[in-house]
Parts: structure tokens; sequence; C-alpha cells
């Protein structure tokens, strides 16, 4: 299938918006970094997924086969994302006194079903560091054959000053190698490394140690950096398309990803790469330490001090869509509220949309209104196609929102259109609401199991009223008003 949309991508690589060319035509390697799976999944991970799923689903309604690699670290990411201490998942193994793969399972499961909750699609591929170890080993043997990396008291460490002789350390986050330098502390004599700037690519697990496996150097585990190496290009090739994870990545974890594989392949993995933003709450950085951080679930059930009522996953969704990937997003109540207020009218829109009939447009498709149609149609394609502009997109659908309203309400008249615009209405604002945006339409059924309650309590209260048992009745009345349902009394 030929692609004829031109697509372009803000290249971190670069800083620029590049045209987006595919390694091979039609087809799309992406390959993003997934939780470490130690705890609850927290909000600033949910925003980069649902971000990349939103990405990855035009991708796919472009006409690309994609195939979309996220994996699950397991192992290797150390406490303090440094090179020395304790695993994150054996430290929880340790305080929880589980097994370390009980741990895995446990937030595996949690972060599974909070993407499936926020309708995310599964990627394509969901490899675990763990289930690479083999593979990673491999690396670390070839990146010393290279003379790139060097081994002491059974770690071995990537050697950085000599990687920087060849090829720029640092281009990723526009990072000088001096003044990385000029900002490290001096090595003390307990260190292994020749430098500062050295990062494990494989290290000896002490005696304390829970996860460990054999290898050339003696029992150890991997770095935390190469597995991303080594599970993209397995998956992907030794040069893939895009390359997606948070900003907080972008350094070290993505720099040293492009050296690892600059030493191992002798080329740069990634053609495009592509970061999220953070989140703050109220203006500042979300963080447990703050107390202004909360988990999805609370964020749904409104369970939290900060968080005025629920809101529900799809709100969360549409809230996330209205602003850029590489945007900061600031949750507030009020901005929460806006978004289910919005959410509610495209969805509200969506439902008359589906009880109306293309063949009852008898017009032409030159009228100003088929014109507006036709217009923002494309408008969502060009807002999507620069750079993933989710939040144009949404101006472009909100538009489609009052034409569909106009009709509804007869200030469009079936004179006004030809079958032809309605059905691009219809395409168009359909699959950019279900299939782009990925948001799913809530079943009535709760609605109307709240609605026969309602009846029956109201039933209820008429017998007590009728009984003159007014304290009993009130009391209904003043727990459906707690509830948000209010209840006059009058005549009859």
């Amino acid at each position: 299938m030929t692609i004829t949309r031109e697509l372009k991508i803000k290249n971190t690589l670069s800083g620029e918006k590049e045209i987006f060319k595919p390694i091979t035509e039609g087809k799309i390697g992406m390959y993003v970094c997934g939780p470490t799976v130690y705890s609850y999944v927290h909000m600033g991970n949910v925003r980069t997924f649902t971000s990349f799923d939103v990405i990855y689903r035009y991708l796919c309604y472009l006409g690309y086969k994609v195939r979309y690699v996220r994996n699950i670290t397991d192992v290797g990411h150390l406490v303090g994302d440094v090179d020395e201490g304790e695993d994150k998942i054996a430290q929880k193994a340790r305080l929880e006194q589980l097994e370390p793969m009980e741990v895995v399972q446990k937030y595996t499961n949690d972060f599974h079903d909070v993407m499936l909750t926020m309708n995310n699609i599964p990627p394509s591929i969901e490899p675990t560091a763990t289930g690479h170890i083999l593979e990673q080993i491999e690396w670390v043997q070839q990146i010393i054959k290279e003379g790139l990396a060097y081994e002491v008291n059974g770690s071995v460490y990537f050697d950085v000053l000599k990687y920087n002789s060849e090829h720029p350390y640092g281009e990723l986050s526009g990072r000088k190698i001096e003044d990385l330098l000029s900002n490290t502390r001096e090595l003390d004599g307990q260190s292994d490394k020749r430098n500062p700037l050295d990062f494990a690519i494989w290290k000896k697990a002490e005696p304390q140690h829970i996860m460990r496996w054999n290898s050339p150097w003696g029992e150890g585990f991997p770095g935390w950096h190469l597995e991303c190496s080594v599970m993209s290009t397995k998956y992907l090739g030794e040069t893939f398309d895009i390359h997606g994870g948070g900003m907080d990545l972008k350094f070290p974890h993505h720099e040293c990803e492009i050296a690892q594989a600059v030493a191992c392949c002798g080329t740069k993995p990634v053609n495009y790469w592509m970061h999220t933003n953070m989140l703050t709450m109220n203006g500042v950085k979300m963080s447990k330490s703050a107390g202004n951080s909360f988990l999805p679930n609370e964020l749904f059930a409104g369970d939290h001090e900060l968080l005025e009522q629920p809101y529900s996953p799809m709100t969360v969704r549409f809230f996330f869509l209205m602003s850029h990937y590489s945007s900061q997003v600031d949750f507030s109540n009020e901005a929460l509220q806006a978004a289910e207020k919005g959410l509610k009218k495209m969805t509200t829109a969506y439902e008359l949309l589906q009880n109306m009939n293309a063949e009852s447009f008898t017009g032409s498709g030159d009228s100003e209104t088929a014109k507006r149609i036709q217009n923002s149609c494309e408008m969502c394609h060009v807002k999507m196609c620069d750079d993933f502009n989710t939040p144009e997109m949404v101006a472009a659908m909100f538009d489609l929102c009052s034409v569909i309203n106009s009709i509804e309400n007869k200030q469009i008249k079936i004179t006004d259109l030809d079958a032809g615009t309605f059905e691009l209405l219809n395409n168009t604002f359909s699959g950019f609401l279900l299939d782009v945006m990925g948001i799913k339409i809530e079943s009535d059924a709760n609605d109307e199991g709240n609605e026969e309650a309602v009846n029956i309590l109201m039933e209820v209260r008429g017998l007590l009223r009728a009984e003159k048992n007014y304290a009993l009745s009130d009391l209904i009345r003043d727990k459906m008003a707690e509830a948000g349902i209010e209840v006059k009394d009058g005549k009859g």
C-alpha cells in the first residue's frame, strides 16, 4: 500500500521537524522504553504510553504496517539510576518478602490493567530483560572485542572517553563531554571505573544480590542501558525508524543506547528519536516527596486530597490529547473538568451521527457547509501529520461537532449537503474519535441501572411520606443530594 500523506516528526537528535521516510516503504519499526516493574505504574508513564499509543494508532490509520516493541525492565535498573547499589526489583522483593519474579508479575499485571483501562493497544512484541540475558552477554563480548569496554573485578564498563574520541557522546541530549566531565566527582580509590562517565554494561553480583546469571566474567547481571539496545535491534534491525520514551530517559539512558549500538554494530540505531514531556500538578512538578502525585486508580476513583471528583479513564485520555506530546501537562481539577465536558461533547456528537443516514442528504458537495466539512476533515490529517499535533486535531474535531449538532438541530438542512460529504464527515469523525484518539464509548448500562435505582428510591420515599415518616424520607433526600441528585418536593 502506498502512503500518500507527508508526515513530519520532531527529531530530538536534530532538534528539527523532519519529513518522515521509513527505512522500508509502507513499514515502520517503533521501540518505546517500557516500565521498570517494581511499583505501581505512575501517571508520567501513563502519559508517555498513551501518547505513543495515539502515534501508533495514527501510523496504522495512515496505512503503515507497524511493528511496535515496548519492553519490560525486570532486572538491572539500580536504585538511583546509577551503577552502584541495589536492584530496584530486588529491593522491593526484600521489603515485601517476595521472590523478585513475584514482584515483577505483580506490577506487570498492574501495568497491563492500567493500559487496558486507558484503552491502549498492546505492543506487537513486549520483551523482558531477563528473557534476553544471553543476547546481552554477546553484546558485552562484542563491545569488549571492539576495544570500547573493559572488565574489572567481574564488572564490565563502557569506555566513554575512548568512544568519544571517534563518535560524539552526548549528541542526543546536546551535552558536551567537557561539560559532563566538569560536573562529575573525582573517583575514589574503591571505584573500578577508569572515568566517572563510564557506565556498567555488566555488573558483578555481590553476595547479597538476589538476581544473578553466569557469564564469562563471573556471576552478575546486565547494566540497565544495555537491554533496550539489545531488544530493540533484535526485533527491529540494527537501524530502525522510531525510538520513543519520556524526556527523563534522554540522558543518560538513550545516550548510552546510541553509544552501545554504534560500538557493537557500527551504526546508529535510530533515525527518529521522540520524547514526551513531564507532568505537573497546579504548576508544580509531580513527585511523591511534594505530595502532589497520585496513581491512576486514585485518579479514576477521585481518592486523593488534591482531587475534587473522580475522572474516568477516557476523560484522562482526552485530557492528555489536549496537549502536544512534547509539552508539559499540568493537572488541575479545572483542566480535568474541562476535558470531561469536551469529551461529552465529542461522544454526544458521535451518537447523533450514528442515527443519521447519508441517503437523506440531497444537496450539493459545493455548498459552504460541505466545504467547511471537507476543510475540517482535512485539517484532522494535516495536524496529525505535523508531528502528531493532537490539540489542533481536537480543535478540528470540535468544529465537526458543531456541524453535527447543527444538522441535528435542523440549522443545516438536508439540502445543504450531499451524501458523499456526509460519508466523509461520518468516516473522519468516527475514525479519528475511535481509531486514532482511541476513545472508547462508555456503555449506557450503568446510566440505565442508576436511573432504575433512583426510581426505586423515589418510590420508597413516596411511601415513607405517605406514612408521614418524614425523618427517613428526608434522610433519603439528603443522601441523594450528596450523590449529586437533587430532589424537590411539590404537589403530587
